[in-house]
């Protein structure tokens, strides 16, 4: 960061510059959305309080936001593990990742928005590209040779956002059952499980190696894209529901066991 102006939190006054050109383009991306959603056809709102397109962007204007401030909050991580040096630009791959926060916003904002023709596919294509640009945003670091703790933490606090936001969607449509939203408490609920331990001064051990983490998490997002869209009828998706969520759910409950060294003491 030689010759670069640092700010009072030690961020380059380069890199808080990229955040506020993310937080412009958010506002531009919710206002040009906002606009098509206007001139489109057959909209109308769930809440009775607010124009529709109001409606829409409350809840994308939330999630947009939330990301915006974990982002400027984690700033000072945007440099490799272990190396104290901050890169003075956010790089293309945290853009990606970034780009994917904006779909699952607009996401968001159809929790607010009855279902209809006009926007029958938007949320599947929302849910269903920022998926496949999370397969990107890793490789594109790994090829520059800049994977971040900053972008491992976006990547992360993204791909929790998706797994919120789409199962919220797909219930408020009618396309999933209430009962799925149980794959969404799962990750806040290990999470919380662990600061609890911690904060009772009980150990909390290294999340164990697994095969299946993966690929189940890949399962989930293919199937609430699925879900989302309408493809299948609701009585075809409520039973695959519960098929591809038991093992997502079996796999948190083991990996909190074995975090609380409770599948360990089994053993022994």
């Amino acid at each position: 960061m030689s010759g670069a102006t640092v700010e009072a939190d030690g961020v380059s006054a380069r890199l808080h510059r990229d955040w506020r050109r993310v937080a412009v383009g958010f506002a531009v991306a919710v206002g040009a959305v906002a606009v098509g959603l206007a001139s489109g056809p057959d909209l109308r709102g769930r809440l009775g309080l607010f124009e529709p397109v109001v409606e829409w962007a409350v809840p994308a204007v939330a999630v947009a936001g939330f990301t915006l401030w974990f982002c400027r909050r984690h700033l000072d991580a945007n440099r490799a593990d272990g190396d104290p040096r901050v890169y003075p630009r956010l790089g293309l791959a945290n853009g990606v990742t970034l780009g994917r926060a904006g779909l699952f916003a607009a996401l968001a904002g159809f929790l607010a928005v009855e279902p209809s023709p006009a926007v029958a596919w938007l949320p599947a294509a929302c849910y269903g590209t920022g998926c496949v640009l999370d397969i990107a945003d890793g490789a594109v670091a790994r090829r520059r040779g800049r994977t971040t703790v900053l972008g491992a933490k976006l990547d992360m606090a993204v791909d929790t956002m998706g797994f919120l936001v789409a199962p919220l969607v797909a219930v408020a449509w009618g396309r999933l059952p209430v009962w799925y939203l149980s794959l969404s408490a799962a990750r806040y609920l290990f999470n919380s499980g662990c600061w609890l331990r911690r904060r009772r001064g009980l150990a909390v051990g290294d999340l164990p190696d697994s095969a299946l983490r993966r690929p189940l998490a890949g399962a989930q997002m293919f199937f609430i894209t699925l879900a989302l869209a309408p493809l299948l009828p609701v009585a075809v998706v409520r039973p695959l529901a519960a098929a591809v969520l038991a093992p997502s759910l079996t796999v948190f409950v083991r990996d909190y066991l074995a975090v609380a060294g409770h599948l360990g003491r089994a053993a022994r």
